[in-house]
């Protein structure tokens, strides 16, 4: 299906490169990622700040190549005055939206200064006023500390309140999970954009870690097919080709405003999966 809609937010996700040699990489997935239009890239921000240089650094190379992108952003062990400086330093860079998360904090600290990301969009709000434009995450099918899925709602109406203009989800195989949950938003009066957030599947073992430790539930059938393909590359990536390509069509014959991929910092599973869903792609400049 073709995706034609003006209105479509497309947006890839990045980790900070470690490495010089990680830098010049991601910059080759990024101009390959960018044929493709996206209204923004994001990159992460580790536990509690870990990985804070990383991130600063990797979003000023990718605004000085001429992209839109938006910083993760969480308080974590950080002072106000060092999350202030951080935001300071993004405005005089010209970045303009911010993706605001709880975050974890590093091993060994015990507290946090804040608690909710609530508390972060209020403080964003509070320091910048409205310059960014404020992405949340949304948790469908519950975040592993909720204590209950009205719970879970109560957190996401506290995000939207301080001023969150939008929300990315945690990532899914389960249409049914994100339509329940932008009926239970809307129903409660809660009508920012939900993007759903798109994991390729491109290895057996990682995507079966990354979801126990995240609370995404990968199927049980989806996960009995991976075991089956787990000793063969190529089936494995095709089946994994197909099983998020019509994830992607279903959730955007729902109504799904955009799409948001965790890329994991490679171009080609993503890439491949824009150009079935029909999305544009637009030669590299010479």
């Amino acid at each position: 299906m073709a995706v034609t809609s003006s209105g479509f937010q497309l947006s890839f996700e990045f980790f900070p490169p470690k490495s010089e040699q990680g830098l010049e990489k991601l910059r080759s997935t990024w101009t390959q990622l960018d044929r493709f239009a996206p209204v923004f890239f994001s990159v992460t921000y580790g536990a509690g700040g870990s990985t804070r240089d990383g991130t600063l650094n990797t979003v000023l190379a990718m605004r000085a190549a001429g992209l839109d992108v938006a910083p993760h952003l969480s308080f974590g062990g950080d002072s106000r005055e060092q999350i202030g400086e951080l935001l300071d330093r993004y405005r005089q860079a010209g970045i303009g939206r911010i993706v605001a998360l709880r975050g974890d904090l590093p091993s060994g600290l015990g507290s946090r200064r804040l608690a909710y990301a609530s508390e972060l969009v209020e403080f964003i709000r509070g320091h910048s006023g409205d310059h960014f434009t404020i992405e949340v995450a949304a948790y469908p099918e519950v975040h592993p500390e909720s204590a209950s899925y009205a719970s879970e709602l109560h957190h996401f109406a506290h995000k939207v309140a301080a001023g969150a203009n939008a929300a990315i989800t945690q990532y899914f195989y389960n249409v049914d999970a994100y339509c329940h949950f932008v009926e239970a938003c809307r129903r409660a009066g809660l009508d920012l954009p939900i993007v759903p957030g798109i994991m390729p599947i491109t290895n057996y073992e990682r995507l079966l870690r990354f979801s126990d430790s995240c609370g995404a539930e990968v199927p049980r059938w989806i996960r009995k097919k991976l075991e089956g393909h787990r000793d063969d590359e190529a089936a494995l990536l095709a089946f994994g080709a197909d099983v998020v390509t019509r994830l992607c069509e279903q959730l955007l014959a729902a109504g799904a405003p955009g799409l948001h991929f965790y890329s994991l910092n490679q171009a080609e599973p993503t890439a491949t999966l824009c150009r079935r869903l029909g999305l544009a792609e637009h030669a590299a400049p010479a």
